[in-house]
């Protein structure tokens, strides 16, 4: 499944904050920056505004239901500053910026998740949104397998279904 920059690393840049569980400045910055983020640098309330969104994030992903699905990210679009446009800088094809590059990077990040789900969500289907299938797991991931039929958000999740899963068979037998 290939994302366009914005539905992937935006897609992606929610999944990270969602399953964050340090929410401190050093890793907040180290977590933006691996999604390509510039200007990562955030303070301690920052980092606690991008928990807080976080957790507006959170439900998007293993939600069922399309309509719901939709409302949420339409939600999250109305709490941004969101304005796409087009650019082209720095020598790369012609691709949508979802925010103001003179933007703080709460808002900034703000504008690059909610654009990216809604990328994600329009163009690859709400159900490319997922949460691990494991009991007990709150995992989420954006499914860019070729077949869009991922379960779990890691091979181990899925190793331990499916070894429970034979063992409740044999046991059966």
């Amino acid at each position: 499944m290939h994302f366009n920059a914005y539905g992937g690393n935006g897609a992606a840049l929610a999944a990270a904050l969602v399953n964050a569980t340090d929410f401190s400045p050093e890793a907040v910055e180290a977590m933006l920056i691996e999604h390509r983020m510039v200007r990562t640098a955030v303070t301690a309330g920052q980092a606690a505004e991008l928990r807080a969104w976080a957790a507006r994030l959170a439900p998007v992903f293993g939600e069922r239901d399309q309509a719901t699905q939709i409302k949420l990210v339409n939600e999250l679009l109305d709490g941004t500053t969101a304005k796409p446009y087009v650019s082209a800088h720095d020598g790369r094809e012609p691709h949508l910026h979802f925010f103001s590059v003179d933007a703080d990077i709460v808002a900034r990040a703000r504008d690059t998740t909610s654009g990216g789900l809604a990328m994600a969500l329009s163009f690859a289907g709400g159900d490319r949104l997922g949460r691990c299938d494991r009991d007990g797991c709150e995992i989420v991931y954006v499914d860019t397998s070729r077949n869009g039929r991922r379960r779990f958000c890691s091979p181990g999740c899925a190793n331990r279904v499916n070894v429970a899963a034979h063992r409740a068979r044999n046991l059966a037998s």
